[in-house]
């Protein structure tokens, strides 16, 4: 499992907004309650339509906010060694924000890679009763699961050398892109889990973004705009027959969809 993706979290102000968002394209069920937090924040778990956990939903208070958090996905990858993962990022440029122990969920550390997206370092604990479990969240022929993991960044080469030397991942394979822009595939325990492309908009973050696997393209692209986001990119036919946009959610997060060109 080591450097998988096992579970993605969606930070937004105001959770009851984008849960109708989600619910229309993906099928996932965000609850109307949350659980509180020390912090003085909320948790929801998001449900997916085959009864497993696709993430959760975090709540940013105005404290957050004022502290540069911004609504945004982030995607937790499995290390065993939390605090090697935490020297290693720091030691390269990047930075800390949250190392944090849970009793029967796991250590965590909330980390910027050196071109400051986010992203966490997780050694999650397994339930009592199923020792041997492992997370489902990625599973790219699967609706309702993330389908590729991708960082838009301005150093691209730089970070393809950081985060295969800090999760283990492999280099696959690379598809032709405009001009001298790279777009690299990535592999994680023998999965391709995603690419590192040097592809962004002018003025945006470098930050990993989830692609979500749809049912019904099609039908995603006319949820997301009746259901208050809206359409940046595409759609786009993509290698393997699929067909993607990239959205941004009513709180201004954006997101990748995936789904079968046909």
């Amino acid at each position: 499992m080591a450097g998988m993706p096992i579970w993605y979290e969606l930070m937004v102000p105001d959770p009851a907004a984008v849960a109708q968002f989600y619910g229309a394209t993906l099928g996932w069920e965000i609850p109307a309650m949350g659980n509180p937090m020390p912090n003085g924040s909320e948790y929801r778990e998001i449900a997916r339509q085959d009864g497993g956990m696709e993430g959760g939903v975090l709540t940013l208070t105005p404290e957050m906010t004022a502290g540069g958090a911004m609504p945004g996905w982030i995607i937790y990858f499995h290390v065993e060694d939390v605090e090697a993962a935490i020297a290693a990022t720091t030691a390269a440029g990047g930075k800390l924000w949250m190392d944090q122990t849970t009793p029967g969920i796991g250590r965590m550390a909330m980390l910027s890679d050196p071109q400051g997206a986010a992203f966490y370092a997780m050694n999650p604990t397994p339930p009592a009763d199923r020792p041997d479990a492992v997370s489902d969240v990625f599973k790219f022929d699967t609706p309702g699961h993330c389908a590729w993991n991708e960082l838009a960044t301005d150093d691209a080469p730089g970070q393809i050398d950081f985060y295969t030397a800090l999760f283990g991942w492999q280099v696959i394979g690379e598809m032709p892109m405009p001009g001298e822009h790279i777009y690299k595939f990535l592999e994680a325990e023998g999965v391709g889990i995603g690419a590192i492309g040097s592809m962004k908009a002018d003025g945006a973050r470098n930050a990993w973004m989830p692609y979500f696997r749809v049912a019904d393209i099609a039908a995603a692209i006319e949820s997301v705009p009746a259901n208050g986001g809206t359409i940046l990119n595409g759609p786009h036919d993509v290698p393997g027959g699929d067909r993607i946009i990239i959205a941004r959610d009513p709180a201004g997060a954006a997101v990748g969809l995936v789904g079968k060109a046909g």
